[in-house]
């Protein structure tokens, strides 16, 4: 598993020559740090990083907030809650069913939302799948706990927020994750939604240079790389783009067998 991450960053940290013949396996050739010193000179890279960082950080939360406040109430018995049934539904069928790419692209036009951040959080700030794993963990959560609270007087806000969020810390930090992973890792939104090149997240700018190969773009200028191999910059890019992600999991991974099995299984 950690083979390939070893390659790419003895890749990143070598020359030239041993990198374009393919001579790199798992420790650098020639060592230097042109390809990093290239990689984070570039403006357009930082103002990317920026973006992605500010997707993430306010995606997740917001994300966090609206399948928390969606999972809650429907949780609930249909005793308690008449049209359950119905609204779930109504979130299922977004999964199976879109209105299409040119009629999204056309409503988000019409809102004026091409080129702003709020264009990579808003259309996806309802994960259904998330709302359904958080759901079943909620209804796994003992009525003698919600009932002891009403009692004593507080309402489903306040029964929200002191009983099942302490009780759903697995469950929160596994969608979290799931959502923070998935922001720093989309590439195609901003690939589609914003003309303007400087402000693509890390993810969209990665991928125009890695796979298009379209330097024009991205400010990276052709004669930037004389010096330097063009597997070099990409194996420097690849690494500062995963980097963040590895270095957060670690302190999430306890939490993420046990909260993604407690919310996926309902007798």
């Amino acid at each position: 598993m950690y083979l390939p991450f070893i390659h790419i960053l003895a890749v990143s940290f070598s020359g030239k020559a041993a990198a374009s013949a393919n001579l790199v396996k798992l420790w650098p050739i020639d060592f230097t740090l042109d390809a990093y010193v290239t990689t984070i000179a570039n403006g357009n890279f930082l103002r990317s990083i920026w973006v992605t960082l500010q997707r993430t950080v306010i995606g997740t939360v917001f994300g966090m907030l609206v399948v928390v406040f969606a999972a809650y109430p429907l949780s609930k018995e249909t005793s308690s809650f008449k049209r359950r049934n119905m609204y779930i539904w109504y979130f299922v069928f977004t999964m199976l069913f879109s209105g299409g790419l040119v009629p999204y692209y056309i409503l988000l036009r019409n809102l004026d939302m091409l080129n702003t951040l709020w264009v990579l959080i808003l259309p996806g700030a309802v994960s259904v799948w998330n709302m359904i794993l958080l759901l079943n963990f909620f209804r796994g959560i003992p009525k003698e706990m919600e009932e002891a609270s009403l009692i004593d007087g507080a309402g489903h806000i306040r029964t929200l927020i002191r009983v099942y969020l302490p009780i759903s810390t697995p469950a929160l930090a596994t969608l979290s994750l799931f959502t923070l992973v998935g922001h720093w890792n989309s590439w195609f939104d901003g690939l589609l939604f914003m003309t303007n090149h400087e402000n693509y997240p890390l993810a969209t700018y990665l991928q125009t240079v890695i796979v298009q190969q379209d330097f024009s773009k991205v400010s990276v200028r052709p004669e930037d790389l004389e010096n330097i191999s063009q597997r070099t910059v990409k194996a420097a890019q690849i690494f500062i783009g995963m980097a963040p992600i590895l270095l957060l999991y670690p302190f999430l991974q306890r939490f993420f067998v046990k909260g993604i099995v407690l919310g996926a299984v309902k007798e």
